[in-house]
C-alpha cells in the first residue's frame, strides 16, 4: 500500500506543531515562568529549546522519514542487520497509549468547560461555586464518562477520515482558529488594570531571582521544559516525517516547529499572567490555574462569559490537535505492524481507547481510594508519572542514540536523510555533543525527576519507584540486545 504524504508544506507544519502544542504549553509554562522567575526563566527556556529539544525532533523526522514507517516499523527497517533495536519500538507505542488514556479526559474538561461557559452556567458564580463545578464534574463517573467517549470519538472520526482529509484539514483549522483566539485573548489581557506589572516580570528578566531561587533550580527548570513541550520521545514526529516529502531539509522544519510551539506558549503566558497579577492572584497555582482560578477572573471582567468561552475553545483547539496527532500515531500501529486497512485500525483503536480511559475516569470518584503515588495522588498521576517522567525521556533518549551510535542507524545515514531537500542543514560537526551531551541531559533530567517525586514521600516508596526506574534502564541496555548478536 502506497504511504500517504501531506498535501502541503504548511499542512505539516500544523499537524506537526498542533501535536506538540498542547495543554501544557498553556498551563504549564505559564505556571513554571511564574515559578522560576519569569523572563529569566524565559532566556534559559530558550536557549535549551534550541539546544535540546530541537535537535531530538530531527532524530524523529528522520527516522520517520527515511522509513517512511511509524515507530511500529522504523527501527525494524533501519537497524543493522544483527542487532535488536526494533525491540525498543515497545518504549514509543506503549506511551502513545498510556498519553491518551488520561489526555482524553482532561481534553473533555476543557470541551466540558467551553460548553458552560458558552451556556452561561458560571454567570454570577462566586469563588466557592466555581471551586464546586470542579468538584461536581470529576466526582460524577457519568458525566465524565460521556464527554471523555465524545472526545474519543471525535478523534478517530477525524484520524479516520484520511491524513489530507481529516488529520491535515482539522488540524490545519484548528491551528489558525488557536492562533487567532490566542492573540485576541492576549491583548484583552494587557487592556486589564494592573496587568503592566505582569507583563514586566513575564518579559523582563530580573536576575536578582536567580539569587533567590537558585540558578541550578532555574536552569532544571527551563530545561526540563523544553524538553517537554516539544513532546518528543515517542514517536509522535517520527508518524508525521514517515508522510513528509523530500523536498525540505528536516532541521528547517524542526525549527520552524519548534518557533511556533514557543509562540503559543509564550502567547498562553501574556494571556494568563498579566491577568493573574490584574486580579492579584498567584500564577504558579498548576493545573487549578485552568479550571478554579481563571474561572474566577472570567466571571468578574464585563464580558467575561464570551471572554471565559474563547479561553476554553482556544484550550479546547489545542487538546484536540495533540489528541489527533497521538491517535493518527496510534492507529499507524495496526495499520504497520498488522497490515490492518485505516478503517480497520481505526475502530479497533477507537473501541480499545473507550475502554483504556476507564481507570483515568473512574480514579476521580469510584476509585478514588486508589493513591498509586502516595496520599492525595490518583491514578491519572500515575500514568502522567509513567509518560513524562519515564517513557518520554527514555524514548528520547533511544532515537538520540540509534541516530548516532556505530551500532545504531548511524551519524552518516541520520545526516544525510536530515540534510536532504532545500533549506536549513544539521552541523555535521555536532555528532559528539549530539552522542555524548544529550544523552547526558536527558538523564538528569529522569533522575532528577525521580528524585522530585518521591524522596520527600517516604524511604519506601522512593526505593520502590527507584526499582521501576532502573528496570526501564536495564530494559534499554539488557533485554533489548541491542549490542547482542541475533543467534
Amino acid at each position: 500500500m502506497e504511504r500517504e504524504q501531506f498535501k502541503s508544506r504548511l499542512g505539516f507544519i500544523f499537524v506537526s506543531a498542533g501535536c506538540a502544542i498542547g495543554l501544557g504549553n498553556v498551563w504549564k509554562f505559564p505556571y513554571m515562568a511564574g515559578l522560576y522567575g519569569g523572563g529569566v526563566f524565559i532566556l534559559f527556556y530558550l536557549l535549551f529549546l534550541l539546544l535540546l529539544a530541537t535537535p531530538i525532533m530531527v532524530c524523529e523526522f528522520a527516522v520517520g522519514r527515511a522509513a517512511g514507517k511509524s515507530t511500529a516499523k522504523s527501527f525494524d527497517m533501519l537497524e543493522p542487520e544483527g542487532t535488536r533495536w526494533h525491540r525498543l519500538k515497545w518504549l514509543g507505542i506503549a506511551g502513545n497509549y498510556l498519553l491518551m488514556m488520561f489526555y482524553s479526559t482532561v481534553a473533555a474538561w476543557v470541551i466540558y468547560y467551553a460548553v458552560h461557559f458558552a451556556l452561561g452556567s458560571f454567570e454570577g458564580a462566586d469563588t466557592q461555586a466555581v471551586g464546586a463545578f470542579y468538584e461536581n464534574m470529576t466526582g460524577s463517573p457519568a458525566t465524565l464518562l460521556i464527554w471523555t467517549w465524545l472526545v474519543v470519538a471525535l478523534g478517530f472520526f477525524i484520524c479516520g477520515r484520511g491524513l489530507q482529509n481529516g488529520v491535515e484539514r482539522s488540524s490545519t483549522f484548528m491551528m489558525s482558529g488557536l492562533l487567532i483566539i490566542m492573540v485576541l485573548l492576549a491583548v484583552n489581557s494587557l487592556f486589564m488594570d494592573g496587568a503592566e506589572e505582569g507583563v514586566r516580570f513575564y518579559l523582563f528578566p530580573d536576575f536578582s531571582k536567580i539569587g533567590e531561587l537558585g540558578l541550578g533550580n532555574i536552569i532544571y527548570g527551563a530545561m526540563s521544559q523544553s524538553f517537554f513541550t516539544l513532546s518528543v520521545g515517542m514517536g509522535g514526529m517520527s508518524i508525521f516525517g514517515s508522510y513528509l516529502k523530500k523536498e525540505q531539509s528536516l532541521a528547517g522544519e524542526a525549527v520552524v516547529i519548534s518557533a511556533l510551539d514557543t509562540f503559543v506558549a509564550l502567547m498562553a503566558g501574556m494571556i494568563i499572567i498579566p491577568a493573574c497579577f490584574a486580579f492579584d492572584i498567584e500564577p504558579t497555582a498548576g493545573p487549578p490555574l485552568i479550571f478554579m482560578t481563571l474561572p474566577n477572573i472570567f466571571v468578574n471582567l464585563p464580558a467575561g462569559r464570551l471572554v471565559g468561552t474563547a479561553f476554553f475553545v482556544f484550550l479546547s483547539f489545542a487538546a484536540l490537535t495533540t489528541i489527533i496527532g497521538v491517535y493518527e500515531n496510534i492507529i499507524s500501529y495496526g495499520m504497520d505492524l498488522f497490515g490492518l486497512s485505516r478503517r480497520q485500525s481505526t475502530r479497533i483503536n477507537a473501541a480499545a481507547m473507550a475502554v483504556l480511559v476507564l481507570p483515568c475516569i473512574f480514579g476521580f470518584n469510584l476509585l478514588k481510594g486508589i493513591e498509586p503515588l502516595g496520599a492525595g495522588s490518583t491514578i491519572m498521576d500515575a500514568e502522567d508519572f509513567l509518560v513524562s517522567n519515564n517513557l518520554l525521556p527514555l524514548g528520547a533518549m533511544v532515537f538520540v542514540l540509534f541516530c548516532t551510535a556505530k551500532c545504531g542507524w548511524g551519524w552518516q545515514a541520520f545526516i544525510s536523510e536530515a540534510d536532504t531537500g532545500k533549506g536549513m542543514k544539521f552541523p555535521a560537526g555536532l555528532r559528539g555533543y549530539m552522542a555524548l551531551f544529550v544523552p547526558l541531559i536527558i538523564s538528569v533530567i529522569y533522575l532528577k525527576g525521580y528524585y522530585d517525586m518521591f524522596v520527600t514521600r517516604g524511604t519506601g516508596l522512593f526505593v520502590f519507584w527507584m526499582c521501576v526506574a532502573a528496570a526501564f534502564l536495564l530494559f534499554i541496555f539488557l533485554t533489548s540486545g541491542i549490542f547482542r548478536k541475533k543467534p
